[in-house]
């Protein structure tokens, strides 16, 4: 994990983040620290759109945003930092002009490929916490084990149908990884282009991956390590569930390394 150095924050900063340095946990302090941060996010369509945007934001120094697509019409229903105009567009590119109007101050950076392992690790180690916002199950695989690798936490959020889940992984090498929790997962799993997928709940889960990012970096509120959140936007019911660190996992499993 990156640690940053970030000047003093200044009046014009304190007076547009007021709101949430009016917080307790948060302060002046911990807006400095969100003001220092480097955020990498993976993956640019529903969830990465909706983290991203509220991460701004709030005032994230640094954000980097890796996705190899373009936006397509099919996207506009969910993605909501693309508009018309952007389809055709990287979408790296469409959310970087918008993320750059909601807060000029974050620098974005933008990575238009999808990240091989090398160049994954190199980016995972320039940050301070982890979004994965993929759809894919080996791209979250992964991205797990360079996060495990390099103790960078990760936080990871999936979506589809009326159905959400989110999670908190500190990879401190006591507390369960992506893989102990996906190894119960069956084999086949849908995607939203096979399944569908209802827009809002996209933007329910990646709120929530932003509010999990804010809370870690800052060290406020209790975060989701060890627990797997799921939401039924069906019957509007949110379950918490425990998820255990297992002994034999290949990434973060003790009795392997």
């Amino acid at each position: 994990m990156t640690n940053s150095e970030q000047p003093p924050i200044t009046p014009l900063q304190a007076m547009r983040f007021a709101r949430q340095i009016l917080l307790p946990g948060i302060d002046l302090d911990g807006q400095e620290t969100l003001l220092a941060a480097k955020v990498l996010i993976i993956g640019v369509g529903g969830l990465g759109c909706a983290a991203a945007q509220y991460l701004v934001a709030a005032g994230i120094g640094s954000v980097t945003l890796v996705d190899d697509d373009v936006v397509d019409t099919s996207n506009l229903q969910r993605q909501v930092l693309h508009n018309e105009q952007s389809v055709g567009q990287a979408k790296v590119d469409s959310a970087k002009a918008t993320l750059s109007a909601i807060n000029s101050l974050c620098v974005v950076h933008t990575i238009n490929k999808r990240l091989a392992v090398p160049d994954l690790t190199v980016q995972i180690d320039q940050h301070d916490v982890v979004l994965d916002c993929t759809d894919n199950l080996l791209a979250r695989q992964q991205i797990n084990a360079a996060c495990f690798t390099l103790r960078t936490p990760l936080v990871s959020g999936a979506a589809i149908r009326f159905e959400g889940q989110l999670s908190t992984f500190l990879m401190d090498g006591h507390s369960p990884c992506y893989l102990c929790l996906s190894q119960t997962f069956a084999e086949q799993q849908l995607s939203c282009v096979q399944a569908g997928v209802m827009g809002p709940v996209v933007g329910i889960i990646g709120n929530m991956q932003a509010l999990e990012t804010i809370k870690l970096l800052t060290g406020t509120g209790q975060l989701l390590a060890g627990k797997l959140l799921l939401f039924d936007g069906s019957t509007m019911e949110f379950q918490t569930f425990n998820i255990a660190q297992h002994p034999q996992c290949q990434v973060c499993g003790h009795g392997v390394r």
